[in-house]
């Protein structure tokens, strides 16, 4: 199927459940983009940041860019002014310095924080006991230009589904948990991003409203078309 059919495919999928779909378009060149916008898709999930930039240039302005991959605190600058949501909190320092190009560009931006729930050195994220440091911090009280407004994980790579229901059920039970003792009063805590193109089925089930498909749409990753950040 061409991408434009697999985003009306995909939506009608998700859109049913009320599941937001986030294209990944990172590495992908603009025109199978703007396909993917022609068929009515808004949001699209980059991780590198010159790759970001040069795309929002290109591209229609009303595309939502969420960025999904890890992000260096020097380079927040680049993407504070256009970028939606930045799904990919790991540190309170990183959120520091979002919320610093937040109000320097008199905006609030939305955030996730990014849980380690794999069983991989390799990935990045916050353990669920610093989700709760930060939460609890001084330094995260006085933020003004950043929302919480939900949590992420990213899933083992493993063809395990037993492995992988249990990290995005114990994902889903420390978002609920999160959301009552945090941000009961706060309507807007809730996002939980879980699910990629090999393991999203799973993640809906176990509780994930929010999904990060590249494969699925675009297709196999090809040679890079973009800069490196």
């Amino acid at each position: 199927m061409s991408i434009a059919d697999n985003i009306r495919s995909l939506k009608n999928e998700t859109d049913t459940i009320k599941v937001q779909l986030i294209a990944v378009s990172k590495t992908k060149p603009a025109e199978e983009i703007k396909e993917a916008y022609d068929a009515g898709q808004r949001l699209f999930g980059e991780n590198m940041v010159q790759e970001l930039t040069d795309k929002y240039e290109n591209l229609p302005k009303d595309i939502k860019w969420h960025f999904i991959g890890h992000l260096q605190t020097n380079k927040v600058k680049y993407i504070a002014p256009i970028i939606s949501m930045i799904q990919s909190v790991d540190s309170l320092k990183l959120l520091q310095e979002i919320d610093k190009h937040a109000q320097k560009n008199n905006r609030v931006i939305d955030c996730l924080l990014q849980a380690y729930i794999a069983d991989e050195e390799t990935k990045y994220g916050l353990g669920f006991d610093q989700i709760i440091e930060l939460l609890r911090s001084e330094e995260y009280a006085g933020l003004s230009n950043v929302r919480i407004r939900g949590l992420m994980g990213i899933a083992t790579n493993t063809d395990n589904e037993k492995q992988i229901k249990e990290e995005f059920y114990e994902l889903k039970t420390f978002f609920d948990g999160i959301k009552q003792t945090y941000f009961r009063q706060d309507p807007l805590f809730d996002v939980l991003s879980m699910g990629m193109s090999s393991d999203y089925k799973i993640a809906i089930e176990q509780g994930s409203n929010m999904v990060r498909l590249g494969s699925t749409i675009f297709g196999q990753r090809v040679i890079k078309h973009w800069k490196n950040n």
